[in-house]
């Protein structure tokens, strides 16, 4: 059973490094309470400066993670790719995470089509006998992800986006000596958004400001569970909710400053025998459980230099409850846009010895054919 529970149950490996690295176990559960938590990883180097925010102000291809609604505001076609050497703290050179993403408006359809590939490299993991520490072979552990989405607009105002995703997730090709199946799930999961950037009128109580104020919901991840070994005890996915605010503090012909704020919740609901209420259910069953004090907040600011686009500055901030998770961490980062190529970077600084602290990620982005 506890090699179930590595694989299974702990199969979220950011949970099992807050407990190599010593963290209290009531964070690491905390961490831990949906399978496949790369899901929930920032996927690009832009939102990650940022606080790990970009509900309500993300407008590149990286909106079909962080709300596909965006997609319907964006013209011609992008591509963006994204590295990032995982948990630095370990020093593990084969444990990384990549994402690539891709939009593309298409007139005929009314709308934008994106799609995206995320792959996360957990390592070569070795397997022991049960009698000792001798390495009788090894595997390779990975989890990637495949979303395609449609984004359209419902008013001048407001875009609509929707997600499908096909998950595979493979931590361990061997079950244990007394459980059947394996280490190895797959499942799918949708998401739905809605991104409101109000141009057209007055925003009520906030007149002319409404022009430089949007607003994005996601709702991610709705799918049936993971199931590695036993079907009765299988893993939720990490269902999410979330809220992002963005405020365009000012802009002229050669400067750009946008705050954003978001506010995110995961939605599972797990109980004391293991079991789990399925998405459906735990949309509100979730809610129950700490409510409000499970709510992850996270922001920053963006500072942008050039006419059109050309450098940029950004910084944020992400907190979480001490008793739920307690990831509190400062985030920097800078781009450059030149033509129709893009590069950003950013550097995530966290306590000692927290795994996440020095995380570093670069995107590169190549835009065309827009307006």
């Amino acid at each position: 059973m506890r090699s179930r529970v590595f694989f299974h149950r702990a199969g979220a490996l950011a949970a099992l490094a807050l407990l190599l690295a010593g963290t209290a176990p009531e964070r690491a559960l905390a961490q831990g309470e949906a399978a496949v938590p790369f899901l929930e990883i920032a996927p690009n180097s832009r939102a990650a400066g940022i606080g790990e925010a970009g509900t309500g102000t993300v407008d590149d291809a990286s909106a079909i993670y962080w709300n596909p609604g965006e997609l319907a505001f964006l013209d011609g076609q992008e591509v963006s790719l994204t590295h990032a050497n995982w948990l630095p703290q370990f020093n593990l050179p084969d444990l990384f995470y990549d994402n690539l993403n891709y939009r593309i408006r298409v007139d005929d359809i009314g709308g934008t089509i994106g799609a995206s590939v995320t792959y996360l490299s957990l390592g070569e993991i070795p397997r022991t006998n049960s009698s000792g520490p001798t390495v009788i072979s090894t595997y390779k552990s990975f989890e990637y992800a495949v979303t395609i989405g449609y984004s359209t607009k419902a008013t001048d105002d407001l875009g609509i986006g929707i997600n499908l995703r096909y998950i595979h997730s493979a931590l361990s090709p061997l079950g244990t000596e007394s459980e059947q199946g394996s280490g190895i799930a797959s499942s799918v999961s949708a998401d739905i958004a809605l991104m409101w950037r109000p141009t057209a009128f007055d925003v009520p109580l906030l007149g002319e400001l409404g022009h430089s104020f949007s607003l994005g919901v996601n709702l991610s991840n709705l799918g049936p569970k993971m199931t590695y070994v036993d079907a009765a005890q299988a893993d939720p996915i990490p269902t999410n909710l979330r809220l992002g605010l963005g405020y365009k503090i000012f802009a002229d012909d050669f400067n750009d400053l946008t705050a954003t704020l978001d506010f995110s919740r995961l939605l599972v609901r797990r109980h004391d025998d293991g079991t789990s209420d399925p998405f459906y259910k735990a949309l509100v069953t979730a809610w129950g459980d700490n409510g409000l004090k499970k709510v992850i907040v996270s922001g920053g600011m963006e500072y942008w230099y050039g006419a059109p686009r050309l450098l940029a500055l950004r910084v944020g901030y992400f907190y979480e409850n001490p008793n739920f998770g307690g990831r509190k961490f400062m985030t920097f980062g800078a781009g450059i846009r030149y033509d129709i190529f893009g590069f950003d970077f950013s550097y995530l600084s966290a306590a000692e010895g927290e795994p996440l602290s020095d995380t570093i990620r670069f995107s590169l982005l190549i835009g065309w054919g827009g307006s």
